[in-house]
Parts: C-alpha cells; sequence; structure tokens
C-alpha cells in the first residue's frame, strides 16, 4: 500500500494522462457497446413511426430487426476504416495530434444523433453511429499504444490493463445513464446518444497540457530536450536514468529499421511469431461471446423470459462485475503474468460456459433454472475481466517496438471491428431464431 502511494504521487503526471486518455480512449469504446440496449425500444418505435409518416403505411417487423442490424453495426463499419486508417495517420501526424481529430469526429457524430428525433430521421442515428465507430475506430487504436509508451517498465503492465479498466467503465457508464430514470427514457434517448460528445470535449480540452510520448519524441523526431522533459512530466523528479538508457538503445537499434507498412509487417518472417500470438489472443477475445452479452444483453435476457423491469438492473449488475474484476486484473498482471491470467482467464470461462449451456437447455422445464443461467453469466463476465481483458491489451503492446506497433495496431483493429460488425449484424437473427426454437420445447414446474 505504502509502495502504491509513493508511486501515485511520484508520477503523479503520468496517472493525470492516463485518466485523460482513458476518457476519450476506450471509455467511448466501452460506452456504444452497452449503450445501445437501452433506447433500443424507443428507437425501433422511432423508425416505425418516421417510416409510418412518410410513406403512410408501417415497415414490417422483419424490416425493422434489419434496420435495426444495420444501425447497431455500422458502429463496427465505422470502427474498421478508422483502424485501418489510422496507421498510417498516426506515423505521419504522431499519436496526440491524431487523438484530437478523433475528438471533432466524435462531436460531429454527438450532433447528429442529438438532433435525430428532431430531424425525424432515423437515418442521422446509423450516420451518428457510423461516425461514432470511425472515432473510436482510432482512439481504441492510439490508447493502448500511447499509454504502453507513456509508462516506466515497473507499471507498464498496470497502465496497459488501464485500457480495460476504462472500457468497462464506459460499459458501465452506459448501462447507468441508460437507464429509463435517468437518460434511456423515450423522451431523452438522443440526449443519450450523444453523451460522447462531452467525453470528447473533456478529451479536447486537456489533452493540449500533456506532452506526446518519450519514445516517440526521442525515436521518431530525435528531439532530446523535449523527450528529457516529457520524462519529468510524466515520471517526475527521480532517477530515471535506466529507463532513459533503454529507449536510447531501442533508438539505436532501430536507426538502421524502416517503419513497416501493414502488408510487409504480415511478410516479414522475424514477426511471424509476434504476429501468431497476436491474432490468436485477438480472434479468441472476439469470439469468447462477451461483446454479444453487451451488445443484445437485453435480448438474451428477454430470450431466457425475465421480467422487462429487472433486465436494465440485471445487465447493469453484470458491466459492474466485469469492471470490479479489470480492476482487479490490473493489480494482479505484474505478479501473476500475463500468460497464467489468459490461460486460466479462458479455461474458466469454458466451464461456465458448459455450465450456462445446461441450464439455458432445461430453463422451460425448470423455473429456477433462470437464476442459475445469471449466475453462470456474472461468473462467465467475473473471469473474463480478471484474465483476458486486461491480459490481451498488454500482450498486444508489449510484443511489438515502436517501429512496427502502428502497422500491428491495423491488423488488431482488423480483426476487432470485423468481429464486432458479424456479431451486430448475425446476432439478432440468432436470438429471434432461438427464441422460436425454444418455444416450442415442453416446459413443467
Amino acid at each position: 500500500m505504502a509502495s502504491f502511494l509513493s508511486d501515485l504521487i511520484q508520477y503523479r503526471g503520468l496517472f493525470q494522462m492516463i485518466l485523460v486518455l482513458g476518457i476519450g480512449g476506450s471509455f467511448p469504446y466501452g460506452f456504444h457497446i452497452s449503450v445501445i440496449n437501452y433506447p433500443s425500444k424507443h428507437i425501433k418505435k422511432f423508425i416505425n413511426e418516421t417510416w409510418l409518416e412518410r410513406h403512410g403505411s408501417p415497415l414490417p417487423q422483419e424490416n425493422v430487426i434489419l434496420l435495426w442490424s444495420f444501425i447497431v453495426s455500422s458502429y463496427g463499419i465505422g470502427g474498421l476504416v478508422g483502424s485501418i486508417c489510422c496507421g498510417y495517420l498516426t506515423t505521419k501526424y504522431r499519436k496526440k495530434k491524431c487523438q484530437m481529430l478523433t475528438n471533432l469526429i466524435m462531436l460531429t457524430a454527438a450532433l447528429f444523433m442529438g438532433f435525430s428525433k428532431m430531424a425525424k430521421s432515423f437515418e442521422m442515428i446509423l450516420l451518428g453511429r457510423l461516425l461514432y465507430g470511425i472515432g473510436i475506430g482510432f482512439s481504441f487504436n492510439i490508447h493502448p499504444q500511447y499509454v504502453g509508451e507513456i509508462s516506466p517498465k515497473k507499471l507498464r503492465g498496470f497502465t496497459n490493463a488501464t485500457v480495460a479498466v476504462f472500457l468497462t467503465l464506459g460499459k458501465v457508464a452506459g448501462q447507468i445513464i441508460g437507464l429509463g430514470e435517468i437518460l434511456g427514457s423515450e423522451s431523452l434517448w438522443p440526449l443519450l446518444l450523444a453523451f460522447s460528445g462531452l467525453t470528447a470535449t473533456i478529451q479536447l480540452v486537456m489533452l493540449p497540457c500533456f506532452p506526446d510520448s518519450p519514445p516517440y519524441l526521442l525515436i521518431q523526431k530525435d528531439n532530446e530536450e523535449a523527450f528529457l522533459k516529457a520524462i519529468k512530466q510524466l515520471w517526475g523528479e527521480g532517477d530515471h536514468q535506466a529507463e532513459i538508457d533503454d529507449i536510447k538503445r531501442e533508438k539505436a537499434a532501430m536507426s538502421c529499421t524502416k517503419s513497416l507498412r501493414v502488408l510487409e509487417v504480415l511478410k516479414a518472417q522475424s514477426l511471424r511469431w509476434q504476429l501468431y500470438v497476436m491474432i490468436t489472443v485477438m480472434s479468441t477475445l472476439q469470439l469468447c461471446g462477451i461483446n454479444a452479452i453487451y451488445f443484445y444483453s437485453f435480448e438474451v435476457f428477454r430470450t431466457a423470459q425475465f421480467e422487462e423491469s429487472l433486465i436494465p438492473y440485471i445487465a447493469l449488475g453484470v458491466g459492474i462485475c466485469e469492471c470490479l474484476s479489470s480492476i482487479l486484473c490490473s493489480s494482479l498482471i505484474e505478479r501473476f503474468g500475463r500468460k497464467l491470467l489468459l490461460w486460466g482467464g479462458y479455461a474458466a470461462m469454458v466451464l461456465v460456459l458448459a455450465a450456462l449451456t445446461v441450464t439455458l437447455s432445461f430453463q422451460h422445464r425448470f423455473f429456477w433454472m433462470h437464476y442459475l443461467s445469471v449466475i453462470f453469466i456474472f461468473l462467465f463476465v467475473i473471469f473474463y475481466g480478471i484474465g483476458p481483458s486486461g491480459a490481451t491489451i498488454s500482450v498486444m503492446v508489449e510484443i511489438f517496438n515502436q517501429t512496427y506497433r502502428p502497422s500491428a495496431f491495423v491488423i488488431v483493429g482488423f480483426i476487432n471491428w470485423m468481429g464486432l460488425f458479424l456479431l451486430g449484424m448475425i446476432f439478432p437473427f440468432i436470438v429471434e431464431y432461438l427464441g422460436k426454437l425454444t418455444m416450442d420445447l415442453p416446459s413443467s414446474g
């Protein structure tokens, strides 16, 4: 505890910058994964009413579901575009400037969302969510790299894990603000969807007060004076010579190495194993099912036949559990290492999913199976937060050096956002099909 307080004082500039980066980085990513559930009924009603007013006839239910899927999945398309462009732009214009641009994109998206109902245009919701995706595609690519580069080695595992912490805080914030008693009502949902304009404004004002990352200033810009000034601002007074020497050695080692483009990274034999590791951990993260729980948690709980009034609070409980377990991960990652947290987390998640499959299969025969299903969903999220959530991000940041990292993160972004797009498009139809299928099963007391 005394050591933590000492680091908090010593590295207060670093912790302040982590907070500012998180607010505009992974926080909105998590926020827009969870928040879309809360106004879903109101938006579907708005689509129907708008269509009826324009064409004089209601929209068929399957078309409403299709439009809703486009709105949800346009976030993934935008993220894919943003992450692909990010590698080139961050190399050319630096991460800090690109992050400032991201905030302007987010503010534009917030305006589309905020005025969509007034303009009677569900197309503005689609465009706003697409722009949110582009902005967050940039920021979720930049945030892990930036955080990893500004931290000293002894705090790198912790600071990398804060990316996951802010992501889960964003999910929880979306769940709290999305409650009907706050901004999730039929009259206020446009303000709910425009909320990210506030976090973008905060970062737009605060980020210029902080420096570019020290490795960038020394390796890319060859500005030793700015490099030492950034070290002092972020790490405080003290003996940082060992860290400074490490960065200088990295600069010397990279002096004969040019930055590689995405295709060059994919072809490089020397990076083959790093790519295998990165693609494996990122694909596993996408396929484990955590995003389905947040994207369509309400539909999942409705399919499990929970009372409508309880569903928002069950979903909120899930988000809080992941948030607390991610915070725990940030304190465990240096003690137990990335590999143990990944293996242990996924092993526990497999066992929980097997148990959840059993309870969901028998939920129409035994009423108490609903409660077991909720318990297993909570356990699944807890094990995810303690293990893969923070450890995956840390691995991806640390296995590539300054030269290859921007292009490597383009590949990461492609896997991540393509997964989100496919999830957004396909999952609602899977839920509807399974819902019809389970209705045919016999039930008993």
